[in-house]
């Protein structure tokens, strides 16, 4: 059994027909069929059941998938284990939600050190982001503080204070009732403050709208459609160009940190350890510019 079998095993499972699985791998579909049977034959047992919409597990099938998983997963720890310590390279995929002020900093200055580092970055919101990580699909992601799974490590990247923005000729008590709330999706940290605000405060919006991305919010708040909850450092030139009113919650509510977190049982690989001193090198940084 090789491992590359695993890995066809899994991507075939994971959708469901040998051409949609084939376009994924960029394999001929007779060499992801051939695969398989040569995997159900070296188990002697089935591992999909076919019909025409295409290929479910059989039972056997999904514990192998639940097995092939973990070795996969072994297999690349192994890989980043003995790998050289000398110079960071290789792949590092980041999550990061859309408001962290200070990531063109930290990835700038990561990048040019480290040139042999294939640096991806994914958006989402903390949940799902969090839940990326411990599905092995991110090496780390930067979040908003929680309550995070025990096998979750974080890092402290900054402390914010969230503030509620308007259109500047906005009258916030008005603004708060009747104004639709512009947010992300469920699962983002700063909606979730916003939302506890306006229970214990027996608030009812008449209605929330979902955005993709912090600038869309943002000049949608600009020409008036609503209101948003959003770290100060993001819309401080909004504020001072006049174009956007700031109003401060509760501590309880607006003090949110900035995390990055990772999985505690992964090898810690030296790409990352470089990662992680690169954000605490900025951290000190930001420290020190804001005493001085």
């Amino acid at each position: 059994m090789e491992l590359k079998d695993l890995e066809i095993f899994q991507v075939v499972a994971k959708k469901g027909t040998i051409t949609a699985a084939a376009k994924e791998l960029r394999y001929v579909q007779s060499n992801i069929t051939s695969r398989i049977q040569k995997l159900e034959e070296e188990l002697n047992t089935p591992l999909f059941n076919r019909h025409r919409r295409g290929m479910t597990l059989t039972p056997e099938g999904k514990k192998l998938l639940t097995y092939s998983k973990d070795i996969t997963l072994l297999a690349k720890e192994m890989k980043k284990a003995v790998q050289s310590k000398e110079e960071p390279a290789g792949r590092l995929e980041i999550g990061t939600i859309e408001t962290v002020f200070q990531l063109p900093n930290i990835l700038a200055s990561f990048v040019k050190k480290y040139k042999n580092v294939n640096l991806s970055l994914y958006s989402g919101v903390t949940d799902h982001l969090e839940k990326q990580v411990l599905d092995h699909q991110l090496d780390g992601a930067f979040v908003t503080a929680g309550n995070f799974s025990p096998e979750i490590v974080a890092h402290e990247v900054i402390e914010e204070e969230l503030v509620l923005i308007a259109h500047h000729q906005a009258d916030l008590t008005d603004a708060i009732q009747e104004e639709p709330v512009l947010c992300f999706s469920k699962g983002c940290g700063y909606r979730a403050r916003l939302e506890s605000w306006y229970e214990d405060e027996n608030i009812h919006p008449k209605k929330i709208m979902e955005f993709g991305t912090l600038e869309t919010i943002l000049r949608s708040v600009v020409v008036g459609l609503g209101i948003a909850f959003v770290p100060r450092s993001s819309v401080s030139h909004l504020e001072e160009s006049g174009l956007i009113s700031c109003y401060s919650l509760p501590d309880a509510y607006s003090k949110v940190k900035t995390m990055f977190i990772r999985r505690e049982d992964t090898f810690l690989t030296n790409t990352l350890q470089k990662f992680i001193e690169t954000i605490e090198t900025n951290k000190d940084m930001e420290i020190h510019s804001l005493k001085y």
